[in-house]
C-alpha cells in the first residue's frame, strides 16, 4: 500500500518562504511521477511541479521561477522550496505520485498553506 505524508506547511508573510516535504512509502515503482498540487476553496486542484524519475520538471505557470521541485536521494522523498510567496499561493497542498505500470495517483492527506498580506 502506498502511502503519502505531507509536512512543512504553516503560516507566513507575504514575500516569505516555506519548504514542503513528503515522505512516500509502499512499494514505489519505477518509472514514476511525483509532484505537489495544490486546492483552495471554491477552486480546482491545479499543478504546482511535478518531477519525473528521469529528473525532468514541470512547473505551474503560477509558480515557475519561485518554487523548486526535488526529490531526496531515495527518489521516495519529494520537497517543494516555495520562495517569494503570494496571499495567491495560499491552499492545501497534496503530495502525489503515478506509478507509470499501474497509471493510478496516489495522493497524501495534504498540507495547509497560508500567506498573509
Amino acid at each position: 500500500q502506498v502511502r503519502l505524508l505531507e509536512s512543512g506547511g504553516g503560516l507566513v508573510q507575504a514575500g516569505g518562504s516555506l519548504r514542503l516535504s513528503c515522505s512516500a512509502s509502499g512499494n514505489i515503482l519505477r518509472p514514476n511521477v511525483m509532484g505537489w498540487y495544490r486546492q483552495s476553496p471554491g477552486k480546482e486542484r491545479e499543478l504546482v511541479a511535478v518531477i519525473f524519475t528521469t529528473g525532468a520538471r514541470k512547473y505551474g505557470d503560477s509558480v515557475e521561477g519561485r518554487f523548486t521541485i526535488s526529490r531526496g536521494g531515495d527518489e521516495n522523498s519529494l520537497y517543494l522550496e516555495m520562495n517569494r510567496l503570494t496571499p495567491e499561493d495560499t491552499a492545501v497542498y497534496y503530495c502525489g505520485v503515478r506509478m507509470f505500470v499501474e497509471n493510478v495517483d496516489h495522493w497524501g492527506q495534504g498540507t495547509q498553506v497560508t500567506v498573509s498580506s
